[in-house]
């Protein structure tokens, strides 16, 4: 017959035990720190649309309008979420819409939306917090218009925390990474300085075309497995997360 252990033995056991959990959860924490921090940087771009704001019922249902007054009305709404950050001829031609249509088309879409007012438009959860608390210089690097993003970022109280507002304004859009190049030409900073945010593959390819760090954000609407395709040099799922 097997003797019991002692109660003062099998404490001991216990606490060596939990020393050994406890020693590898820290040598965890202190080998993940460095591929989860994120440096400083002398500038930030950030995208709009699925990475400051939730505005995909706004737009998808402004596109609806223009779709259906044009006749279709088989397009789902998850289909048009894919295209959020891309510009609006893409999503026509990819409809098969013909080139001399397009042009109304997204001059009808640019009316309806403005006067929508963004009602169905949220901030997401700790952006106003990350905003006004990460240093450096802070831009856009959006799809929209200049114009229209100061509307939105006044309209929310974000404006306040930006140098710049920078939009796709009489140049080609991301992919293209002209509204990145803008922004470093207007305060002066190299590339390198730079931290690209945002939730699209068009982002993700932007930046790399610019020269620029990436970070890719898991919250918005845009494909996770084709961002990952451009290699983003940071991933985060909150906001709080861009601060160091």
């Amino acid at each position: 017959m097997k003797a019991q252990s002692s109660p003062m033995r099998q404490r001991g056991a216990r606490l060596v035990a939990e020393q050994s959990v406890f020693a590898r959860q820290s040598e965890n924490r202190v080998s993940r720190r460095p591929l989860n921090m994120i440096p400083p940087f002398r500038l930030y771009l950030f995208d709009l649309d699925g990475t400051l704001v939730d505005s995909a019922t706004d737009i998808c249902g402004t596109i609806q309008q223009v779709l259906q007054a044009s006749g279709r009305r088989d397009v789902s709404d998850a289909l048009l979420r894919r295209y959020i950050g891309r510009h609006l001829i893409e999503l026509f031609t990819d409809l098969e819409f013909k080139p001399e249509s397009i042009d109304r088309m997204v001059t009808d879409y640019r009316a309806i939306y403005t006067a929508g007012g963004h009602v169905n438009t949220t901030v997401y959860p700790g952006v106003p917090e990350m905003l006004k608390t990460l240093g450096g210089l802070k831009s856009t690097a959006t799809t929209k218009g200049t114009p229209t993003t100061k509307v939105i970022l006044e309209k929310f109280g974000l404006i306040t925390y930006f140098n710049h507002v920078q939009g796709t304004d009489g140049f080609p859009a991301k992919p293209e990474p002209d509204v990145i190049l803008k922004s470093l030409e207007i305060f002066g900073v190299s590339p390198e300085e730079c931290l690209m945010v945002g939730d699209a593959p068009s982002d993700m390819e932007a930046g790399r075309r610019a020269g620029v760090k990436t970070c890719a954000v898991r919250y918005g609407y845009g494909d996770l497995e084709a961002m990952a395709g451009f290699k983003p040099d940071f991933w985060i799922d909150h906001p709080s997360e861009l601060i160091h």
